[in-house]
């Protein structure tokens, strides 16, 4: 149970001349908010919190506005958004012409031999669009590129495939760049979803293009282009969390694990006092690593450290992890060039052949130890693995609901689990040609946060960092509608606003075992805290989305204020 500050302690903070919506079981609505030290005091009246108030107390006017326990987002790949602002951007392009003088200005500033790697060309956070977008209706080829860097190896990066909607992705390198990749005619890639494109002559272009939605280019043929080393991902997950604090995210789960780079990063922002987002994240298992080792005796040795509630505190906490069955033969690719991850932050080879997945399942299951998997495949093996060993008390999660049926529901009820959505693509982005796909009399069974909720099972909300705001998946679990067709998709499984800001709240809190700790504004939580830039009870439902927070409090500490800060800063890819 959390720690109650003493009723006459004196608050260290006060909130007053607001909305506080508690989120708690009553759906008690305040006007001011004490907190005492990292915890809240009391919620009330704002005459009731004044008396709270000493000679040191902090005194914030609200004016009004809505204030919400901080949202907490069920599957983040937080780290995603500092790593974009962590190289060159080439937003806002709009001909071959620009994207030179962009290379041009970068091999200025470096001397000559240093590698220049630059984000994709295209606009985030989806970078659709491209060439069509350029006035030459093609990309830039490596000849281009020589022209204004021809001393200084340039390799601009694909795109993550998961921020678009379509394939293929494209990546293009210069002279310099394929001859220190080894790259020429003759050369031939590695899989067939990668190609490189060459002239009538059969020379490369120094365009690659890849139908993956995980790039596979820079882990092979461009492998001699730097990656991400842990000092970029350390300075990168900071900037990201203040990005998250600005969309009034204070908590992420990393249900799809996270490898030892990124795991060094966290455990790097926190020791140099720079956290502001509290992160639980899934181990991320590279099996390549381990050889032949046997799975059983892996996680019975894993279980001290990843069992049960896991290892950390409430600012950082390793626990259980993630598996699914062996997917691409690209997989092995891409696990070979370990430790580096790329865009993923997690290991490739977490996959594994479906008996191998069962074997380690069976044996979380009997230490305790939480597992998530993602879509239809992982709920057949956790009811197959839960006839032998229960797991209803250990909250295994299903993530990226995409469609289950009623009979699925039942199934996910009585194991226990808990359910993170990926409404982004499911719902927004995919939701008609999902529908499409499984036939119109089951609309009822795309994302059925209605069905799932009244079966009692807990629901959290995800960005999948497609963008990072988690005010969109908000919006999507009320609105329901595909923004390809402007039509609704099982509009009988709306929730209404509260209920999804309590998914957005409570739901994350529940699915890391932190229920009695944060996700509600009640006296002994976490002082976790978003003022909002409108009131997203009442506000317009076609601007929810576009809820930002004015501040964020993580701990009763003001971790961001948007007064401070001039707003281009903090826009991340909202």
């Amino acid at each position: 149970m959390p720690s109650i500050p003493a009723i006459d302690a004196p608050a260290s903070l006060l909130l007053v001349n607001g909305k506080i919506v508690t989120v708690n079981g009553r759906g008690d609505i305040a006007g001011a908010l004490a907190i005492a030290g990292e915890r809240i005091l009391a919620a009330g009246s704002e005459a009731e919190m004044r008396r709270h108030a000493g000679p040191e107390t902090r005194i914030i006017d609200l004016g009004g506005r809505s204030a919400i326990p901080g949202l907490v987002d069920a599957h983040a790949h937080m780290d995603r958004e500092g790593l974009k602002l962590a190289i060159p951007s080439m937003a806002g392009l709009r001909s071959i012409d620009d994207v030179l003088a962009r290379i041009a200005d970068l091999a200025r500033q470096r001397q000559p031999g240093e590698w220049i790697v630059t984000m994709p060309i295209g606009d985030p956070p989806e970078f659709e669009g491209m060439p069509q977008g350029l006035k030459e209706g093609r990309f830039p080829t490596r000849h281009d590129l020589d022209r204004v860097a021809p001393d200084n190896p340039v390799f601009i990066k694909p795109a993550w495939g998961y921020w678009r909607t379509s394939l293929p992705i494209v990546s293009i390198a210069n002279t310099r760049a394929l001859e220190l990749a080894g790259i020429g005619r003759g050369t031939r890639s590695t899989v067939p979803s990668l190609r490189i494109d060459c002239d009538a002559g059969g020379d490369p272009t120094g365009i690659f293009i890849e139908d993956n939605v995980m790039p596979i280019v820079e882990f092979t043929l461009m492998r001699a282009a730097p990656g991400f080393d842990v000092a970029t991902r350390t300075d990168a997950l900071a900037a990201s969390m203040r990005i998250y604090n600005s969309l009034g995210t204070t908590s992420v789960f990393e249900g799809h694990g996270v490898a030892d780079d990124l795991l060094e990063a966290y455990r790097r922002v926190k020791a140099s006092g720079r956290q502001s987002v509290r992160a639980t994240v899934m181990f991320s298992p590279a099996w390549k690593s381990v050889g032949n080792a046997d799975i059983a005796e892996m996680i019975a040795s894993w279980a001290a450290w990843i069992g049960r509630r896991g290892e950390g505190d409430e600012w950082l906490r390793v626990q259980g992890l993630y598996t699914e069955p062996a997917a691409a033969p690209e997989i092995g690719l891409r696990a070979a060039a370990r430790p580096q991850t790329g865009w993923a932050g997690f290991n490739y080879d977490s996959a594994l052949p479906r008996d191998s997945v069962k074997v380690l399942l069976r044996e979380a299951a009997r230490n305790g130890v939480r597992v998530c998997g993602l879509q239809a495949p992982m709920l057949a093996l956790f009811a197959e693995v839960a006839r032998e060993t229960p797991i209803a008390d250990q909250r295994w999660v299903f993530g990226h609901l995409t469609t289950v049926d009623r009979e699925e529901i039942a199934t996910i009820r009585d194991l226990g689990l808990c359910v993170t959505t990926h409404t982004n693509s499911y719902i927004y982005k995919g939701g008609a040609k999902l529908l499409e796909r499984i036939g119109a009399g089951r609309e009822d069974d795309v994302v059925p946060l209605r069905r799932l909720l009244d079966a009692g099972v807990p629901v959290a909300l995800a960005t999948d960092n497609v963008p990072a705001t988690l005010w969109h998946p908000i919006w999507q679990v009320v609105a329901r509608v595909d923004r390809n067709t402007g039509k609704p998709v099982g509009a009988s499984q709306a929730l209404t606003r509260a209920e999804a800001l309590h998914c957005a709240t409570m739901g994350g809190a529940y699915l890391t075992f932190e229920e009695d700790e944060k996700g509600s504004l009640e006296p002994g939580k976490l002082a976790d805290i978003a003022v909002l830039s409108q009131d997203p009870l009442g506000c317009e439902l076609s601007a929810l989305r576009e809820t930002v927070a004015d501040m964020t409090i993580v701990g009763g500490r003001v971790v961001f204020d948007r007064t401070a800060v001039r707003g281009a800063e903090w826009a991340g890819s909202a």
